[in-house]
């Protein structure tokens, strides 16, 4: 099995395994309970949230668990929204957002909030000249994603940071850094991000398990109201071998992401140069240089439908996507696409190949020698 559709979800890694199975059966303590096994599995959260805050070099205080990526983008842009509505109504964000943004944008504009979707260019970056004539005094927030989940474009949210700082210092800014979290460089502090979601299962951690880094000079309002876990921001009862296991990920990844993400790098372009050569009548809707995740890449075959070669490509155990994965069991085009211009035909013939440190050259050559005959076997009914 090839499995490149490391954007959708990633496979555990071993020590991750190993961690999470001994944490079924001795972990069982609830972390609010009194008593030893309570006070264990609540040593065992404290730790894992230390690895995560030393990863990020921020505070533990400043680290949150959710159930996911989509629920730290609520938490952020809602428990934002909420508090600071009597400021403004009007909120800043782009295009090509993951639906987790983009249906709250929607549910809000719903209420009377103002919201202005910035444009991108044909390889999915921002104007920072646009962002800046749309920044204004009732702007209570920016919410842009860090990495897109399509096209693997990297906004440069530093750069941004400092135009809201300079414009508005008052408006607060958002980053869904899911797609990004381990794999592309960051820095909160120093690019003073004031809320950051990620999430487990895209780093080789568990499902149902994600991050929130809040900036410890903001106090956000809960959208869930119970027990007071998670310092009153989400109360449930933690969903601990979930925390267990995505704290021993990011232990792992701590260590090895800098190789890991060089590695992928000489595999992104081993695989476009290999593609470009062995395939006409292509389309790199990712930019190739060092602005694009190292991790994504997507391309347009022409003539061919997506859907049709990623079931070719199935039958031969190769795994790749179409779209996001949240939204690919949809009817409607990729809206990342339409965004940087596609046409129908380039966007019904885009495959997303998304790469991990498990990938192997000899993994690549095989896949293009599917791609190859697969695209030419499908032309020759299309192009008929």
């Amino acid at each position: 099995m090839i499995y490149l559709d490391n954007c959708a979800t990633t496979r555990l890694r071993k020590e991750v395994v190993e961690i999470m199975q001994r944490s079924m059966i001795e972990d069982f303590g609830n972390p609010s309970s009194l008593h030893r096994l309570g006070m264990k599995s609540e040593q065992k959260i404290k730790s894992a949230r230390e690895h995560i805050a030393n990863f990020l070099n921020v505070d533990k205080n400043e680290i949150y668990f959710t159930s996911g990526g989509t629920e730290s983008n609520n938490i952020s842009i809602q428990s934002i929204t909420n508090k600071l509505k009597k400021r403004g109504n009007h909120i800043i964000t782009t295009k090509i957002e993951h639906p987790s943004v983009l249906n709250i944008m929607k549910n809000y504009e719903q209420q009377g909030f103002n919201v202005t979707y910035l444009n991108v260019d044909i390889q999915g970056y921002i104007s920072l000249e646009e962002l800046k004539d749309n920044i204004r005094n009732d702007t209570i927030l920016v919410s842009i994603m860090h990495v897109n989940n399509e096209i693997g474009s990297v906004q440069p949210v530093s750069k941004i940071k400092d135009i809201i700082k300079k414009i508005n210092p008052n408006t607060l800014f958002h980053v869904d850094g899911i797609q990004g979290f381990g794999k592309v460089e960051l820095d909160l502090k120093k690019w003073e991000i004031d809320c950051y979601s990620f999430s487990g299962h895209k780093i080789h951690g568990p499902k149902g398990i994600g991050g929130l880094f809040i900036d410890k000079k903001h106090s956000l309002l809960p959208l869930v109201f119970g027990g007071n876990q998670e310092r009153g921001l989400r109360s449930g009862t933690e969903n601990l071998t979930g925390i267990i296991g995505f704290g021993e990920a990011v232990r792992v990844m701590n260590e090895s992401h800098k190789i890991e993400s060089n590695y992928v790098i000489e595999l992104k372009e081993y695989f476009a140069r290999k593609i470009e050569t062995e395939i006409p009548y292509i389309k790199f809707n990712t930019s190739l240089d060092k602005n694009s995740s190292p991790y994504i890449i997507n391309i347009s075959f022409k003539h061919v439908r997506g859907e049709i070669l990623l079931h070719y490509l199935e039958n031969k155990e190769i795994y790749v996507s179409t779209t996001s994965a949240c939204s690919s069991k949809g009817t409607e085009k990729s809206h990342v696409l339409k965004s940087i211009g596609l046409g129908n035909e380039e966007i019904e013939g885009s495959i997303r190949f998304c790469f991990s440190y498990e990938n192997t050259i000899e993994d690549l050559d095989y896949t293009v020698k599917v791609l190859k005959e697969s695209v030419e076997d499908i032309r020759q009914i299309t192009m008929r």
